[in-house]
């Protein structure tokens, strides 16, 4: 029997009412019978004389006497006010951020991270959110010490009145130490370097500025140097970016706009620039001195971890060419291109077929087969013909040369699809389909999908409408012909099954 297993009601009747005159040895019988140990049948026996056979039917509880490690309810009314007074104030109120503020405040009992997190569910002020669980593997980027890399971008904030501005917040990577925000009309180039002086003026040069892209920040990407690259590459900084369209490089300063919009939301609502500024230097305040920071070590604030740590050196500053300097480079007139040598019996330059199935050579496409698309060949050419082979001198076509002039020579084949038509009148077709998955009738283009890209199709063409097959008779798509001089026809105009238009007719003969 299983030792956790509870005892049967009846088993525990008999042993209730067990005789004091049983014959020896009926106690260890019955105990064998019914797998339980003498012990327990004892104890048993004795809770029965003591407090009598009916309390003898119903296991005891096995809850302890005494909890040490519970929560008494002062406290967790107190955590739940301290998550309150946290939200309330614009700040972090998650229970990490609960937890850390309740140790600052040095109470007698601080409830873990887990056991916040339970209280606030209970209380209904938290909700299950599985989505936002941690990523079970990340790789973390950081530079070793402070000064060696800040992170600037900038945000749009609305006054009363509906006016706009941006906020430029300038952080360090090390430490995420917001070094300085400013607050501007827009966002120009002139609020940036405002922000940057700002900061230098404080806490020193960096090494490096990693932004964003715009036209404001570091528009370098563009092909333009922008006033803050030159202004900062001045001083010997570093003006590097992320990748067009990859804000997780900046990932950092994204989440300390969330941050500061969170504290902005539970303040009064700015009338002027000087009023924001002021709320904005206020959060820079409590941010770097006050907030733990839950991706610091330790959860240290960061102005600790800027301390911990030794400042990076500063750049050597540098001469630059400015953008006026590199537009007088650019007006150099350049050198005379090397003409290209013709093509003789011996050269076999290496092309790429289209996904047409045509090469071009010498400014004409020459047609050798969809089969070759997108196949490496190499061409040997002469006065009167072009021979195509594959990498490995098999031939694969052998072509006139075309005259001058000439922007096109076929391969004399027939044409990619083939006509059937049949006794109702419709017209049945087998047609290969494009690379980026369409398909060309009448010069229009209709769409398919991409998965059908290069494989042969069945087309039937009945009346206005168009259906597609696979060749084993498998339905892809329905298209509408459009009205003249409409030449595609995207995946809008497309159905799949639906009952507006009228229903297919049966299968093709093909399929």
């Amino acid at each position: 029997m299983d030792p956790v297993a509870p005892i049967d009601p009846a088993v525990r009747l008999a042993i209730a009412g067990w005789p004091d005159d049983a014959p020896r040895g009926a106690v260890s019988t019955f105990c064998a019978e019914h797998g339980i140990s003498r012990a327990w049948f004892y104890k048993l026996r004795e809770r029965a004389k003591v407090e009598g056979q009916a309390a003898v039917l119903e296991p005891m509880s096995r809850r302890p006497k005494t909890t040490p490690t519970s929560l008494a309810d002062e406290v967790k009314k107190h955590a739940v006010a301290v998550r309150a007074a946290l939200e309330a104030s614009g700040l972090d109120h998650g229970p990490v951020s609960v937890h850390e503020k309740m140790k600052s405040m040095r109470l007698a009992t601080v409830p873990s991270v887990t056991s916040l997190a339970r209280i606030f569910r209970e209380a209904g002020v938290a909700r299950l959110e599985p989505r936002k669980k941690p990523r079970a593997a990340w790789r973390r980027f950081v530079y070793p010490a402070p000064n060696a890399c800040w992170q600037l971008d900038g945000t749009e904030y609305v006054l009363t009145g509906g006016r706009t501005c941006v906020i430029f917040q300038l952080i360090d990577d090390h430490s995420r130490l917001a070094v300085a925000s400013h607050v501007a009309d827009g966002e120009t180039a002139e609020g940036a370097i405002a922000v940057f002086d700002k900061a230098v003026a404080v806490h020193g040069v960096p090494q490096r500025l990693l932004s964003d892209n715009g036209i404001a920040l570091n528009p370098t990407r563009r092909g333009i140097t922008g006033q803050l690259v030159e202004h900062v590459e001045r001083l010997g900084v570093q003006a590097i970016t992320g990748k067009p369209y990859k804000p997780t490089t900046q990932g950092k300063n994204e989440r300390f706009h969330q941050t500061l919009f969170r504290y902005l939301d539970k303040q009064p609502l700015a009338a002027t620039i000087a009023e924001l500024q002021a709320q904005v230097d206020q959060f820079d305040r409590i941010y770097n001195t006050e907030r733990p920071h839950q991706a610091l070590p330790g959860r240290i604030t960061p102005a600790r971890a800027w301390n911990a740590t030794e400042v990076a050196a500063p750049p050597r500053p540098r001469a630059v060419r400015t953008s006026a300097a590199i537009r007088a480079v650019s007006q150099v007139k350049p050198k005379p291109r090397r003409q290209r040598k013709p093509a003789t019996p011996h050269a076999a330059p290496n092309r790429r077929v289209y996904s047409n199935g045509a090469i071009r050579f010498e400014g004409t496409d020459y047609q050798i087969g969809r089969d070759h698309a997108k196949k490496q060949v190499l061409i040997a050419a002469d006065a009167e013909t072009i021979i195509v082979t594959d990498m490995h001198g098999e031939i694969l076509a052998e072509l006139p040369r075309a005259a001058a002039g000439t922007k096109y020579v076929g391969n004399g084949k027939a044409a990619s699809h083939r006509y059937a038509f049949t006794s109702a009148g419709a017209c049945d077709l087998v047609c290969v389909l494009r690379s980026d998955g369409t398909l060309n009738l009448d010069g229009v283009r209709y769409a398919i999908g991409i998965k059908y890209a290069l494989l042969e199709v069945h087309v039937r063409i009945e009346g206005t409408l168009i259906t597609v097959r696979t060749m084993d008779g498998q339905f892809v798509i329905d298209h509408r012909r459009p009205a003249p001089g409409i030449k595609t026809v995207s995946a809008a105009g497309r159905r799949r099954g639906n009952p507006t238009l009228p229903p297919r007719t049966e299968a093709s003969p093909m399929s």
